[in-house]
């Protein structure tokens, strides 16, 4: 069986600020665009239905795609086709916002939709009808966001309370930071919304955030061995479970993208960018900031 080797850095060839620059930079694009997408729509990141409100109905149909939304006199936000691996006839998700009324729609769908059959009168054309209310979504919205606050607090306390001294507790919390902004800004550029489905997503990146930075901190901080010694130590578990994990991740969305389900494609997708961020600010962010609290300011050889 083939064993994953993690490659050996040279880390004495770049100075601290030299591998702080890149993650840093990376950071504040991703905080430029979210900052845009608030002035320009008013939220930092595009909400999905679970936040909104809405109506997604899922049906069969021989309609051309492209036809689909004239069915309708609702503006239709957006028009998915799935793959039902119990049917071969096209299926799809047709999304609408939240000033709409799910039975006038199902009986649009029903009239003005051509069945996705050879035999009309035993053929449905909508399939499933889900519906969120404003108010559920507002509370949803809400609850999320206290989600993420509380486990980003608590993930706070527990590396201030873990190490008890200012620099490798605020390197791992910036690094736990930017793995949620960045992958948000990313969703904003790719059409990704967010949803509670990616909302834990993000909560998961702020456990595998955790977890990489303290092995990271504990291996340089508490044992034996030279600075550059027990990051390659760190580096030999740390980045092998993380690009273990991404191509778990990595399979399952494209997988689900295969077959239609676009809510396990955007989870998967998230959790590959969070990932991807991740090992770069672990190994180039957290650790030039530990660096400079072990050794000082460290000159290129």
């Amino acid at each position: 069986m083939s064993k994953f080797e993690v490659p050996e850095v040279d880390y004495t060839r770049y100075s601290n600020r030299q591998l702080a620059a890149v993650p840093l930079a990376v950071l504040a694009v991703a905080l430029v665009v979210l900052a845009g997408w608030y002035v320009m729509f008013g939220t930092p990141v595009s909400l999905g239905t679970d936040f909104t409100g809405g109506t997604e109905l899922t049906v069969q149909t021989d309609t051309p795609r492209g036809e689909i939304d004239q069915a309708f006199e609702a503006e239709v936000l957006s028009t998915q086709q799935v793959r039902d691996p119990t049917s071969n006839n096209p299926t799809y998700v047709v999304t609408f916002g939240p000033e709409t009324n799910g039975s006038t729609l199902n009986q649009q769908a029903n009239n003005n939709l051509e069945p996705a059959c050879s035999n009309p009168e035993d053929c449905e054309i909508v399939l499933s009808r889900q519906t969120v209310s404003p108010a559920f979504a507002s509370g949803a919205q809400d609850t999320a966001i206290l989600g993420l606050f509380v486990a980003f607090a608590g993930m706070s306390l527990l590396a201030f309370g873990l190490f008890r001294t200012f620099v490798p507790s605020a390197a791992i919390v910036i690094s736990a930071f930017s793995d949620i902004v960045v992958p948000l800004a990313v969703m904003n550029l790719v059409g990704i919304e967010l949803s509670l489905g990616t909302v834990a997503a993000l909560l998961m990146l702020v456990g595998y955030s955790v977890d990489s930075d303290i092995l990271l901190n504990n291996h340089i901080l508490r044992r034996s061995g030279g600075f550059y010694e027990s990051t390659k130590r760190a580096m030999d578990t740390g980045v092998t479970m993380t690009v273990t994990s991404m191509s778990a991740m990595a399979v399952m969305a494209v997988t689900a993208t295969l077959f239609g389900i676009e809510l396990m494609a955007s989870i998967g997708l998230v959790l590959v960018l969070g990932l991807a961020t991740d090992l770069m600010n672990t190994y180039m962010l957290n650790l030039s900031l530990l660096r400079w609290y072990e050794l000082g300011e460290v000159t290129p050889e």
